[in-house]
């Protein structure tokens, strides 16, 4: 069975829609780890019987040595892959060469990069939304793409509708990635 570790920093909904789906017949979800310890994604982990850890950014002194830290706490756990699911921290070369890992970005990158996707996506002239999976790398939501899924912007599209869809789209596609990345490993 294959092992994933789930890093996550606020309500969960992808972190919890991934073990709905996966576990425990298509991976092991051995660990969540939070950067906030009042995530509202720790919620109900433990009824799933999920192990979650709380390692806070706010307690170290730079990017580095939390970064440091945590791909220790990562590695004590063996997986055989770790997803960002809403995990919202910029990460230093110390995590990314040191750990495999893809994030989940809520636009069709390259465009759109960072913490306002939703939006800005939303705003553009692009006629077309939608979300990206890619592996993580050095560069912000710049790693190699794995898989996108888009919809049409419709006439009267809200922002609101807009984020129902893109959330509607994150809810399939990251978990049959995550499905089909540890079928090749």
């Amino acid at each position: 069975m294959k092992k994933i570790v789930i890093l996550f920093s606020g309500e969960g909904k992808n972190l919890h829609n991934i073990i709905d789906t996966l576990h425990p017949h298509q991976c092991e979800v051995v660990c969540a780890i939070t950067n906030k310890a009042r995530a509202k994604g720790l919620e109900g982990l433990d009824a799933k019987h999920i192990k979650s850890e709380i390692l806070e950014h706010t307690n170290f002194s730079s990017r580095e040595t939390y970064d440091a830290e945590l791909v220790k706490l990562i590695q004590s756990y063996n997986p055989d892959l770790v997803v960002l699911a809403g995990f919202m921290r910029i990460l230093t070369p110390i995590f990314t060469t040191n750990i495999k890992a893809i994030n989940l970005h809520p636009s069709l990158l390259p465009k759109h990069k960072g913490a306002n996707a939703i939006e800005d996506s939303f705003l553009s002239e692009d006629s077309i939304g939608g979300i990206s999976v890619h592996f993580v790398n050095e560069e912000l939501d710049g790693g190699q793409i794995i898989a996108q899924a888009s919809f049409e912007k419709s006439e009267n599209e809200t922002l609101q509708s807009f984020t129902c869809k893109i959330k509607e789209l994150e809810y399939q596609l990251l978990p049959q990635t995550i499905a089909e990345i540890l079928y090749k490993l």
